[in-house]
């Protein structure tokens, strides 16, 4: 029986996606130590998240197992990819997205960039998201534009038939946590893109803790449980 799996996807580079990705696959790890859990990001350009990923989770998988097209520079994948004279291999990450499903209970999958953002020169992250046809978390940052962001991001999910499920907020600082409530309040984003915002991920000291990690998804309005049964 193949695993369940989600994707979180965010409406900008550098939302939190990563971090999200990381404290949902900490609390399994810590509340559901028998199920097995994969992380999947089937692009990356430059260094930084597959790494994190393997030794903050402790993963068994290997960074190529994380994530099957690794691109040097950390720019746009078709402009990095033409830059190292390499093709974008579409059906070879969609290949090791399936392999990962006959294998785990769980795959998280972490999108690049906004939905917005292309993976080939005719092809954006919602197109995949699309054509995969996973459940969708939307992270989007607490600041100024914040609002803005998270409504063009969800037209564009819906202009594509994207699933999108819900969003989740992150305050990227502490000061952003006292100004919630003005600068990207969750009734006024319900009430605007009709999607319920599934809590607010809190600044998260020790990043590389996985009990913080845990502990963050955990105050989240996520029902994470379901996943082993109806999906979210």
């Amino acid at each position: 029986m193949a695993g369940q799996s989600l994707l979180i996807a965010g409406t900008d580079t550098g939302v939190g996606k990563t971090l999200l990705t990381a404290a949902i696959a900490s609390y399994y790890q810590r509340y559901y130590p028998e199920r097995r859990v994969a992380v999947y990001k089937p692009i990356q350009s430059g260094t930084g998240d597959r790494e994190y990923y393997q030794q903050v989770l402790h993963l068994a998988q290997s960074l190529e197992d994380i994530t099957p097209i690794f691109l040097s520079a950390p720019l746009a994948p078709p402009i990095a990819a033409e830059k190292e004279k390499r093709q974008i291999d579409l059906g070879c990450i969609w290949h090791k997205y399936q392999q990962l499903l006959g294998e785990y209970d769980l795959v998280l999958v972490e999108t690049l960039g906004g939905l917005g953002s292309p993976i080939t020169y005719d092809y954006l992250v919602a197109d995949l998201v699309r054509d995969w046809q996973i459940p969708t978390l939307l992270v989007g940052v607490v600041r100024l534009g914040g609002i803005a962001q998270i409504v063009a991001n969800v037209a564009l999910a819906r202009s594509l038939g994207v699933l999108l499920k819900g969003i989740v907020l992150n305050c990227l600082t502490p000061e952003s946590r006292e100004y919630l409530s003005d600068l990207t309040p969750p009734d006024l984003i319900e009430s605007l893109v009709n999607l319920p915002v599934w809590g607010v991920l809190p600044p998260i000291a020790d990043t590389s803790s996985s009990l913080a990690l845990s502990e963050a998804a955990r105050a989240l309005h996520l029902p994470l449980q379901k996943l082993w049964s109806h999906g979210l």
